[in-house]
């Protein structure tokens, strides 16, 4: 039996995960198992989760997964978005695209740790990315068909849900927050992410497809 434990962000890559990636994933030789990252654990009282603050911290949570033997491939869900600076390679990241720049900062994650177990993943730039790729199941889920048409939208112009940038004010969430300001992050997103389904991701997000490809390389 191979085991994939995904390390996740927050309670919406959470959600994601159970219910999307896990059932894809799925199979008879192979099982997925998931936790959020632990950003404190004060003495005497319950840790407390979700979050990123510091490359430390987290190289700490991803060893304490690793000394786990039964975990084939560990992987991560976490956004490229808002991705402490002192992470490895975050300072040194080239010129280039959106999807080189991630993919050197993931280079520069695995090295660090130095286990071949370890098969880093972040989000390019924000899971919201892929609920903006879900432009017609969002509009279903509100009822709103200019919602729809607007999302829509912002993929085209940027020629990508993945090439939605990482800017303050107007990275994906930021943008569908001011489209929508009752967007509900933990509940909307994976609702939206769920009806599209892992396939239309990958089809239509290049990053995502190039990780789960490795993921399920990593696990033969």
């Amino acid at each position: 039996m191979r085991r994939l434990h995904v390390l996740c962000e927050g309670q919406t890559e959470e959600t994601v995960v159970r219910e999307v990636i896990e059932p894809y994933l799925h199979g008879s030789d192979v099982y997925v198992t998931w936790s959020i990252f632990t950003t404190k654990r004060p003495a005497g009282g319950p840790s407390h989760k979700g979050g990123l603050s510091s490359w430390g911290r987290l190289a700490s949570e991803i060893r304490l997964l690793l000394g786990d033997s039964s975990i084939t491939v560990l992987t991560t869900m976490l956004d490229y978005y808002g991705l402490p600076a002192d992470v490895p390679g975050m300072a040194t990241r080239p010129s280039g695209s959106p999807h080189d720049r991630v993919a050197y900062v993931e280079r520069a994650m695995a090295d660090a740790l130095g286990d071949p177990r370890f098969l880093p993943h972040l989000v390019l730039h924000e899971v919201e990315a892929w609920v903006l790729l879900g432009h017609e199941a969002l509009g279903e889920l509100t009822g709103d068909d200019a919602l729809a048409q607007a999302v829509q939208a912002i993929v085209v112009q940027a020629q990508g849900a993945e090439l939605v940038n990482d800017g303050v004010s107007t990275a994906p969430s930021k943008r569908l927050m001011r489209l929508y300001p009752r967007y509900r992050k933990t509940s909307d997103g994976p609702l939206v992410i769920a009806e599209i389904g892992i396939d239309a991701i990958r089809h239509g997000c290049p990053h995502a497809d190039a990780w789960l490809s490795a993921v399920t390389t990593s696990l033969k």
